[in-house]
Parts: C-alpha cells; structure tokens; sequence
C-alpha cells in the first residue's frame, strides 16, 4: 500500500538536537555554574597557588582533566565514570566533597543531570568572574549584532519568475535561492494542500466534504477561501492557542514538590484560545498577560477577562513547601518573558553578567525588582496548603467575602506552622501542641463555610520597590539596590522615581513599543516556524549570540514591519503567509538542493512533518466520529478544602475526555501520558521547538492501546454501515481517513487482509485493518 511503511519516522532531528544544546548551555548557567561558584571555587579555583587536590572547576578543561589522581572529574555522559559526582555522593570515603556539610540531593542531582546531559559548558576563562558593579560590554559594538538593529523596512527583490513574483513573500524566497543556486520544487497536489491547511490552521484533518469542495472549486481564489473559513473556525483558536501556550508552559498545577492542583487555571486556557480566535492584537495580548488588571476596562466582564489575562504570571511555577522560595518563581517568570517574548536567554544573567549577549546581571534585577513587587496568587503547598491572593471574579461583595476567608485561612496556617516550630509569641512552650489542635479544628470549622466564589489564578500590583543583587544569586547574599527598569541594549528605560507600583504597566509598554527590534521580529518567525516546521531564525528562543543568524533576514523584517502596520494581526500574518507560492510547495527531495541545503534553510520544499500530539489524538477522535467539538472547562479536581498533598504524596491526576487535546488537563510534576508519548510541549518550560522522538513505545500505542483500539473500532462499525459491500466500505475508510480512494494495488491488499483476518478474528476483521490503516505515515505525516 502507498505510503503505509515506515511508521514515525524520525523527522526536524537537526532542530532538535540544536534545541537541545541551547538548553544544555542554559541548564549549565542558571544551575551549574552558579553551585559551582557557591561550593567549589573557593579551594578549587586558578588563583589558588595550590588548588586542593590539583584540581581546578573553575574552567571546563580543569573538570575534564581532573586533580592529582590522574582521571578526570567529569565524563560528559558518563555518571559512573565522573569522580566529581562520585565525591559530592560521599561513595569514597575517601573522596568527599565538599569538606564539612555535605550537598544537599538537589545540588547532586543537579549536577547528576548536567554530567548525564553531556556536561555542556562554554566557559573559556578559566577564572571565576564575580557580579560586575559596572558593566564592561561595549555596547556600541554588541548593538550591532543583527538582532538588536532597528527592524527595517526592505522593499521585496526583483525576480523574473512569473509564478514567483506574485506576492512579496515569494519574491524575498526566491531571490534567497536564486541566490543559493538552489532550485524549488513544484507546487503540491490539490489534496496535500487542503490537508496541509487544515491540520496547519485548525490541528485537524479536512473532512471528506471539505476535501470535495476544493478539488471541485477550479476558480482562482479556491485556497484563499479555504484558508478564510479555516481562519473563522473555532478550531483554529484551539490550534493556535496551544501554540502559545508552548510557549508559557502553560500547566493546571502550580509545580512545587506536591504540584498543588490549580483548578481556576482554565480560564487563562481558554482566554487565550478565544484570543486568537477574535484575533486580538498581539501587543494587547501581551500587554494584558503581563499587565491585565492595571489596564482600563470597559466593563466588568473586560475587567475579569484582563484578570484572568495575567494567569500568564500567576503560572510561573512554585518551589519547595513554604513560600519562601519566591525568588526562584520570580527567576522563571524572567526567564519566560525572555526566550517567550524577546527571544534572549536573560536568565542566565541572574549570577552574573551574561557571558554571550549584552544583559548584565543589574539588567536582570531591574525586571527582578517589577516582580518582586507583584504579588502571586498562592496555590497552596505542603506547609501552607490554602489559597490566597485569587482574583475574585464575582460581585464586590463576593469579592471580600473571598478576600476575608482567605486572609482567615492563611493566618490559621500561619499559626500552624509557627506552632509546629514553636515560635507563637502568646503562647506557652508546653501549650504548643494544644495550639496547633485548635488551629487546625478552626482550620476545618472554616473550611466547611468556603465560599462558592469563581475566581482567577492571577497577580496584583504590591508596594513598588527595587531589588537588590542577589550575588551569585543567592538570596542570603544581598547586593546593591537596582533601579527597576528594562534591558540596557532595548532602551534600558528606568520606572520614575515616584512609581509607587510594580513597573508591569510600563514592563508591558517597553515589549510591546514598535521601537523593540525583537518583540515583533521573534513572533513573526514563530508563526512562520509553526507554518514551515523551522524559523527564518532557526533558534527561536535564541536571537542572541549563540542563537544562529536568520537565513533571510530581509524577509523576517518584512514582515515584522507588516505585522505591526496589520494593527499586529496574527490573521493577515497567516494569509500574507499561505497564499504564496512558498507555501504551497511540495515536500518531497532533490540530490542537488541537499548538498548545498541540507536544512532546507532557504526554504526550496516545504518540511514534510509527524503530526505533533494533539493532532493525533483529536484525528483519532476526528475520523472515528467521537470528537466532543465543544469548548473545555474546569476539570474534575478534588474539591479545595481535602486538599492535604505533600511532596512524598503529590497529587496526580489524568482526566480523560472526548474533548480536544488543548482541553486535557497538564500536570508539571507527571505529563499527561498521551501528550508525552507523543512529544507534547513540557508544561515546566517554555517549548520553542518540539522534540520528535522515535520510539517502540509510538508504535506499540497504535497495536495495544485500548484508545487508539476504540477509535478503529467506532470508525469500523461506521464504514461497515456505509456500504453493501467491502469494496465501498473500504472507499469509505479511504477516503475518511486519507482523502482519496484506494488505488487497485490498496484494493488489492486490503481485501486479502480481510480474507486473512476472517480466520482469526472475523468479528473484529473491519476493526483490525483500520488500526493498520490509522498507523501509517499517510494518516500520521503531513505532506
């Protein structure tokens, strides 16, 4: 049968390993060179006359060579083999390190995992370098780098192609591959474009209906009215949505080490669903993320709206039990507006100046002083299991009795603890215990009166206050003050002095002012990444140094500059996009165009690609006529009040449902198994580019699984019925789930699939040729 080997193959492979070189490198600064710092340098650095043991960690070449032993203290993938962990373990008694009080586990399995990682490391200097009180970038020079130019306006290259002068777009590609010496494919069939179109705009395959229509429709605006109503779908907000919420690693738990449930988090799901489905301004969209509840509204459901917006920082994860670990929650919110929104690893200047790109490590506590005067509402944790800091959603009344109970709840947890610890002020040592008992009586007596209050994960405006230096970011290890602000090489903006607020109001503004070379310039090569299965930009977390330079720079500030005159529209950024002839190009292969583009950079065919997790699914459920077509709520938590998780008994949950896979409830602490089988976007950090992996376990799901079982069998049953015979039942399945009708060799094998499978499973033989049919590449690859 066409088309019906081969099953998952490997596909992007290059992407992904570069992806996963930046994140070594990234896991390296924020976590490994800063435990360096803090535990080893001080015996084991170059500027000792004799550092202990000969053995230098302050330099990679000192940790691949090793001490006076001889063999290296670390291995690069090899755990058993890496003295340095072996120590740090205390599995020698003779060789532990550090002398005194041992690593804590998180340190060694931080550590653990870089070693197993590949122990990626770009340092050069083989000396520590401390915070900088005056930063030593020259900053006329790294302002030249592409990335922080002002985004240009270029006017779209002459071609003598008739078929490639017909939109701007075509003209930058094909002046690109002119250039190149490299040749394009033809255009795809009519078929494999409204597929391509339909999963690409709505993360489900075309019906036979729709694929009719088109193959009928010969006028010459047939695919642009395809795309229209693609565009006005439901379903497209469905698609796109999750897009974006790869990118904030959207979760319905908060993270910590119980991974609290976080029930109120779909409404930030679903804001940004109908977002895109409305086609929101993409500089109102992130200026309400980030500042929804100081905006003006023009009503009370606005309001709401704007509050639910800011879930965007409500969801940064959580830490440890307790709420003192705020700091690091504050780390990954910079660390997500970062890579998220501008496209630079700015995380990695929390210890220190940023060893790559020009953001020095005052740059990165002017953003940490905005944040740490915003308050995140508390989801619960181990210690403090009790919500705090929602926004209510209801009448003012319903939003101070929230407020009240709340403020109740945490004071009784509060008391708790401090009686646990024995540190209540009003009470005896030896009327400790009785306290906490009639902390937690009250606690119980409160929390049958909870009050039935919808709310928001969301944030508000605290007293404003700048941050100080948390040196080598440690937060026992305070520095000088900053003045809350924004990146140097942006504009380096300061808040006034009397800004008695957080800053995220002006924090909103400076993303989205149209003077920021990266805000437009890093969406616009996400959707053309999410259009073609790799970036102008190849890096799309990464438009700094290390980050690769774009392929066609004029045309990525081409359209940037459009998108932002289009009023910021995604929708006239996915047309300016799918009705070129780039678009529309066949997959397929050329000897000559891989020696000289390999990557397919300049863009001479158009990626053939696995559907990604959610397409699979919703097309199993698609296809079968089980998809549940409306919109997700709130999933079925445990009501709040039992709510008694701790670290060594966390909550986990999976909750099944017809619904779209958008809807599926994501946990940080465990993926959901169907999202991770299949490579879906990791809900503890931001996923600019999926992995695709191969493995036995995806092809296995498609033999055994009782979901992917059903689904044939519900389609089976289905095309039984739609024929008198196997000859138009197989047309049926066909054409359900390919399009198209089966060619005489298809024909041919099916039947003889029938006539086989009658001795072994007659009942159940329509069944078992759909769960072959619903495994191959045709069903499972996009074209």
């Amino acid at each position: 049968m066409r088309k019906h080997c081969s099953l998952l193959l490997p596909l992007l492979v290059t992407s992904a390993l570069q992806a996963q070189t930046g994140e070594g490198i990234d896991y390296f600064e924020n976590k490994v060179r800063p435990l360096l710092v803090a535990k080893c340098y001080g015996c084991h650095n170059g500027k000792l006359a004799k550092p202990m043991g000969g053995l230098r960690v302050d330099s990679k070449e000192g940790l691949l060579h090793g001490g006076g032993s001889g063999a290296p203290a670390v291995v690069p993938g090899n755990v058993a083999e890496s003295l340095m962990i072996a120590a740090v373990r205390g599995a020698n008694k003779d060789l532990r390190m550090p002398p005194g009080k041992p690593l804590d586990q998180a340190d060694i399995d931080v550590l653990t995992a870089w070693v197993k990682m590949g122990a990626p490391d770009p340092r050069t200097d083989p000396t520590a370098t401390p915070v900088a009180a005056v930063s030593s970038y020259d900053w006329e020079k790294v302002k030249k780098h592409w990335a922080f130019q002002p985004v240009k306006d270029p006017k779209p290259p002459a071609v003598t192609s008739v078929e490639w002068n017909r939109t701007e777009v075509d003209r930058f590609i094909k002046a690109k591959l002119d250039g190149r010496g490299l040749k394009p494919l033809g255009l795809a069939s009519k078929l494999a474009l409204i597929r391509r179109a339909t999963y690409d705009l709505t993360g489900l395959p075309p019906t036979p209906a729709d694929v009719d229509a088109f193959l009928a429709d010969t006028s010459a605006g047939a695919f642009e009215k395809v795309v229209d109503r693609l565009l006005a779908s439901q379903q497209y907000g469905e698609r796109w949505g999750r897009h974006w919420l790869d990118v904030v690693r959207y979760s319905d738990t908060a993270g910590d080490n119980a991974d609290f449930p976080v029930p109120s988090m779909y409404r930030y799901r679903n804001f940004v669903i109908e977002s895109f489905n409305m086609d929101k301004p993409y500089d109102r969209f992130i200026q309400e993320q980030f500042a929804g509840d100081l905006m003006p509204a023009k009503d009370n459901e606005d309001r709401q709206q704007k509050l639910i917006a800011t879930g965007y920082l409500a969801n940064a994860r959580r830490f440890g039990s307790r709420a003192k670990e705020m700091y690091l929650t504050i780390d990954d919110t910079i660390d997500n507006l970062g890579k998220g929104v501008l496209g630079l690893s700015v995380g990695c200047a929390r210890c220190h100046d940023h060893k790559f790109d020009p953001i020095p490590n005052k740059d990165y506590y002017a953003l940490f002083g905005i944040f740490q005067s915003t308050r995140y509402a508390h989801p619960g944790t181990e210690i403090y299991p009790h919500t705090y800091g929602f926004a209510a959603l209801g009448s003012p009344e319903q939003e101070a009795q929230l407020k009240d109970f709340e403020t109740q709840l945490s004071d009784l947890d509060n008391r708790i603890e401090d009686a646990k610890s024995g540190k209540l002020k009003d009470v005896p040592k030896e009327k400790m215990k009785d306290a906490e008992n009639e902390a937690k009586a009250n606690v119980r007596a409160a929390s049958a009166k909870y009050p039935n209050v919808p709310k928001a994960y969301a944030v508000s405006d605290g007293p404003g206050a700048d941050a100080r230096v948390l040196i080598k970011g440690d937060p026992a290890m305070l520095g000088p003050s900053v003045p809350r602000g924004f990146l140097t090489v942006l504009g380096g903006e300061k808040l006034p002095a009397n800004e008695k607020g957080s800053g995220r109001a002006e924090l909103a503004g400076w993303l989205t002012d149209a003077k920021n070379p990266l805000t437009a310039r890093v969406i616009v090569n996400r959707v053309w990444a999410w259009h073609f299965g790799q970036g102008i930009v190849a890096t799309p977390d990464d438009f700094g140094a290390r980050g690769e330079a774009p392929s066609n720079p004029e045309l990525l500030d081409y359209l940037a500059t459009r998108f932002v005159e289009d009023g910021w529209s995604f929708k006239k950024l996915h047309k300016r996009i799918m009705l070129s002839r780039a678009y529309r190009m066949a997959s397929g292969t050329d000897d000559a165009n891989m020696v000289k583009d390999s990557r397919n950079a300049y863009q001479w065919k158009f990626n053939r690609r696995r559907l990604e997790a959610e397409e699979i699914r919703d097309s199993l459920l698609a296809v079968s006529g089980n998809l549940d077509p409306a919109k997700g709520g709130e999933h079925p938590f445990p009501p709040e009040m039992e709510w008694r998780y701790s670290q060594h008994k966390p909550f986990i949950a999976n909750y099944e449902t017809n619904k779209r896979a958008v809807y599926l409830m994501q946990q940080r602490i465990r993926k959901q198994p169907f999202l991770d089988l299949f490579d879906g976007g990791d809900p503890n950090s931001e996923t600019g580019v999926r992995p695709v992996s191969t493995t036995a376990l995806q092809a296995l799901f498609t033999m055994n699984d009782p979901f992917f079982h059903t689904q044939a069998g519900t389609l089976a049953a289905k095309a039984e019925a739609a024929g008198k015979n196997d000859a138009a039942r197989l047309r049926f399945a066909y054409r359900t789930l390919f399009g198209r009708v089966p060619s005489p060799d298809e024909t041919k094998d099916s039947f003889a699939f029938l006539k086989q499978e009658v001795a072994s499973a007659p009942a159940g033989k329509w069944a078992s040729l759909l769960r072959v049919l619903m495994s191959t590449n045709e069903f499972l690859t996009l074209d």
